[in-house]
């Protein structure tokens, strides 16, 4: 069976819809039609076993039901079972939907619970409700998904067409679950590209994605590498967290006879379903921009308590954006790369590039992912690609196991111009890679080379030492009568009782308040002197509360000391961000020192790591690469460009007054 007669199909499926017309919501049909499908789907592959599994249900109905599951699932020769005598044709009209759920519950454990997750009861309910059950019932009983008409291949292209229009006539939040086709269908062929090595005849291959949403990324990669390898199994594996994307995603796999058992329910960050299993290829798209709060404490406390040991050690980015949590839980899963590593596809928003600088969460995990090498490409991807979003985005590519041209170096491919415009928008999705688009950008990958849309970098390149500059503080001080009334208004003065205050403000005021102290030094001698005469004992904050007050910054103050060495004016404090491999001494003294002759670097800001002066950041400033400085048009064609406007306006209020 072609893929026409695929698509085919899938529209005749989908066509069932136009029953539901009316009684449900357009964003509800595929809730209704997709199980249904599931449903025919799985009786018409029992059917050839169905009086061995009835006759194993009635011989060993007194079994465990442990036992009992096994001996159904061998006589059924499946991964699943139904032992129920009844099927979709011969439920009855009258009692159609007790009948129904009664069959349903007679499946094994793992397929009963995909139609839990489907709230397949409650749209079964409606579906009775509005008299429209039995009508379906009959339409999906008359449609034949046999195995020997429809193989699991062509099964799982019916169901990804079902489930891209499921996600079409829901666009507002299909953006959520569903990648779309093209952005997959790209990451996965950079991903999987030129990975002859680990596609050998008899050998068996891991695909994992912990965002698995309805699944589409490991169907693809299943497809992929079917199609350019012989002899190879696939054994997918994936997690999600919302009940019904699991549902899509599981069913799908059960229809394509994976072993469903390795999709799971549940928050990948918080609770890794899969702990022990690395994987050979990774995919995902994990939520852009989406803070990952009700998991802070459970990751915080990994990353405190395991450190490298777990999943985050390198550092965890700020709260409101849990995508890079993603990234270094898929570089935890990588295989040893004597063991033939992995290969990681991961779309992000530009975030993940440049926020947060040296020291920050994100910064150190760009620091341990390009100190590593395990940044092997990133692909800049046009804006409007997705359902829900049309900001910026990029294609991640890691790997652990670089081939030996790559090594140490970053390949960055700017792909913003190779989109087609869709004829009909699908939410925010206007535009879309047509195949061309996609074998040019692989193309561009495969070849490594430097060109206009291609830069390579040592990984070095995008690190660099935010040094800390001071500058000396320079006060200069005088006893005015505004500056002794900011002194009252100190909170360590106004602790001072009544008496006390006016004995203070006495001594002030016998100071010279016309004589401007250039001196820090020479000021709080004559002040203690001056608060001795009138008895006023103070504490060393109150004195340093009483300076702060009378004195302000001068540029032809001494430099004030202390410890015998210049104090730091915070207010002048600055940093230099120096790429990594420059001594930051030459540095300092070609960019800083002509301009600021009597500042210093602060050696006490050292690196975490490796304990050399600056804190080191690493980012990837992805769109200075590509920038192309375009000169500003010359004034004389600006000019003769407003005289014709003008004109058009004087002529067209002409007009009007005629």
């Amino acid at each position: 069976m072609n893929t026409e007669n695929h698509s085919q199909t899938a529209a005749f499926l989908w066509s069932i819809a136009d029953l539901l017309r009316g009684d449900f919501k357009q964003s509800q049909y595929g809730r209704i039609i997709l199980p249904f499908t599931l449903l025919r789907r799985m009786e018409c592959v029992l059917e050839s076993t169905k009086e061995k599994v009835l006759a194993a249900a009635k011989a060993h109905q007194t079994k465990p039901d442990l036992v009992r599951e096994k001996l159904l699932l061998r006589a059924a020769d499946q991964q699943f079972f139904n032992a129920s005598p009844l099927s979709l044709g011969t439920l009855s009209d009258t009692q159609t939907a007790d009948d129904l759920m009664s069959y349903v519950q007679s499946f094994s454990p793992d397929a009963r619970e995909i139609f839990e997750h489907f709230r397949f009861d409650e749209f079964v309910l409606q579906l009775d409700t509005s008299n429209l059950l039995y009508q379906v019932v009959q339409r999906f009983a008359a449609t034949d998904l046999s195995p020997r008409t429809i193989t699991n291949f062509g099964m799982g292209i019916i169901f990804e067409e079902l489930i891209r229009k499921f996600a079409e006539s829901s666009n507002e939040t299909a953006g959520e679950h569903f990648t779309p086709r093209d952005i997959v269908h790209l990451t996965t062929s950079l991903v999987i590209t030129e990975q002859d090595h680990k596609l050998k005849p008899n050998s068996i291959v891991t695909i994992y994605d912990p965002t698995a949403g309805t699944g589409g990324f490991l169907s693809e990669g299943d497809e992929y590498i079917q199609a350019i390898s012989d002899k190879v199994t696939v054994s997918l594996h994936g997690q999600e967290l919302n009940p019904e994307s699991y549902a899509i995603c599981k069913a799908d796999m059960l229809i394509k006879g994976q072993t469903v058992s390795n999709i799971k329910l549940g928050n990948t960050l918080s609770e890794d379903q899969l702990t022990a299993n690395h994987f050979d290829f990774m995919l995902s798209n994990p939520p852009f921009g989406v803070e990952w709060k009700k998991v802070q404490k459970q990751v915080a406390d990994e990353h405190k308590q395991r450190s490298f040991e777990g999943r985050f050690g390198p550092g965890l980015p700020r709260v409101s954006d849990g995508s890079l949590l993603f990234l270094l839980h898929l570089v935890s899963k990588m295989r040893d790369p004597q063991e033939g590593g992995s290969r990681i596809g991961i779309i992000l928003n530009g975030s993940p590039l440049f926020t947060g600088g040296a020291g920050s969460g994100e910064s150190e995990i760009r620091r341990y992912l390009l100190q590593n090498d395990r940044v092997e490409a990133i692909v800049a991807l046009p804006t409007d690609m997705f359902y829900n979003t049309g900001i910026a985005t990029y294609v991640w590519i890691l790997s652990n196991r670089k081939p030996e041209p790559r090594q140490g170096q970053v390949q960055l491919i700017d792909g913003t111009e190779h989109f087609s415009k869709m004829r009909k928008s699908l939410g925010s999705k206007r535009q879309y890679l047509n195949e061309e688009q996609i074998e040019d950008l692989v193309r561009i990958y495969g070849r490594f080379e430097e060109t206009t849309q291609s830069k390579i970098f040592p990984v070095d390149a995008f690190g660099y030492r935010r040094i800390t500059i001071e500058r000396p503080l320079r006060l200069a001080f005088q006893v005015t009568a505004e500056r002794v009334k900011a002194v009252l208004a100190e909170k360590q003065m106004q602790k001072l009782d009544g008496a006390v205050q006016n004995r203070l403000i006495t001594a002030l005021s016998g100071m010279d308040g016309e004589t401007v102290y250039l001196n820090r030094s020479q000021f709080t001698k004559d002040l203690k002197a001056a608060l001795k005469g009138q008895k006023v004992e103070l504490k060393t904050q109150q004195i340093k509360a009483l300076l702060n007050s009378l004195g302000e910054r001068h540029p032809e103050g001494d430099i004030c000391q202390s410890k015998g060495k210049p104090e730091p004016d915070t207010g002048l404090r600055d940093y230099e961000n120096v790429p990594l491999g420059q001594s930051i001494y030459d540095y300092f003294d070609r960019e800083v020192k002509p301009h600021v002759p009597d500042a210093w670097i602060d050696e006490g800001k050292c690196d975490g790591l490796d304990g050399e002066v600056g804190i080191v950041g690493f980012e990837i400033p992805f769109n200075r690469h590509f920038y192309v400085f375009e000169p500003p048009r010359p004034l004389a064609e600006i000019d003769q460009d407003l005289k014709v406007c003008t004109d058009r306006i004087k002529q067209m209020i002409e007009d009007l007054s005629a």
